[in-house]
């Protein structure tokens, strides 16, 4: 059964679902991954909405798949969509955008899985750091 609160939820790569370090691949963001198959998990269908093309995108597309996160769509509506600038604007149809050029920037993920959910997030809390001498 289809959760009728279901949403379409565009989500960029560099900076938001990984450290900005296009054209190569930066690290995970903290809760990242987990909130993404969290997100799944309650029926939402996710799109990679991202600024790569070509070989770089689809090595963003394996990335995401060896984390265990597959996508509805890429860089497009729905499956299969055919970008034309004669018959479509390159904006994608979704309910919820996220990016880290957001206004205000980026949310942590935990935030934003409440934000879209209505529940906390049930994520791994991050290690203590120790304090060193110019900790605070």
């Amino acid at each position: 059964m289809i959760n009728p609160n279901s949403k379409i939820i565009a989500v960029d790569f560099d900076g938001t679902i990984v450290e900005d370090e296009y054209p190569s691949i930066g690290k995970p963001k903290m809760f990242a991954f987990e909130t993404l198959k969290m997100l799944q998990k309650d029926g939402h269908r996710l799109i990679l909405w991202t600024y790569r093309t070509g070989r770089a995108l689809q090595e963003a597309v394996e990335f995401c798949a060896e984390k265990e996160v597959e996508f509805y769509a890429v860089n497009a509506s729905f499956p299969g969509e055919q970008f034309s600038e004669k018959e479509a604007s390159r904006k994608i149809n979704a309910d919820v955008f996220i990016d880290d050029r957001n206004i205000g920037g980026m949310k942590g993920w935990g935030e934003i899985y409440q934000l879209i959910s209505g529940e906390e997030a049930d994520l791994p809390k991050p290690k203590k750091r120790k304090k060193g001498l110019f900790r605070f």
